[in-house]
């Protein structure tokens, strides 16, 4: 089962997802996302570390270390 959270201000469900990047300089580097759908790279839970915060102008939800 995907972690899903539902946006206070727009009603919407979002999906977690994450992908291994490579920077510019050669580091790989895992980055999280959200999205309306579920796509490859859905995630179960939340990565250890992290919270979700809603941004409050938007109402897009993101993922913020603590």
């Amino acid at each position: 089962m995907a972690y899903t959270v539902k946006s206070k201000k727009s009603g919407e469900t979002y999906y977690l997802h994450s992908r291994d990047v490579t920077l510019r300089g050669g580091r790989k580097q895992t980055i999280y996302f959200f999205a309306r759908q579920e796509k490859e790279g859905v995630l179960d839970d939340l990565p250890s570390g992290y919270k979700v915060v809603e941004n409050s102008r938007t109402g897009l939800p993101m993922l913020k270390k603590g």
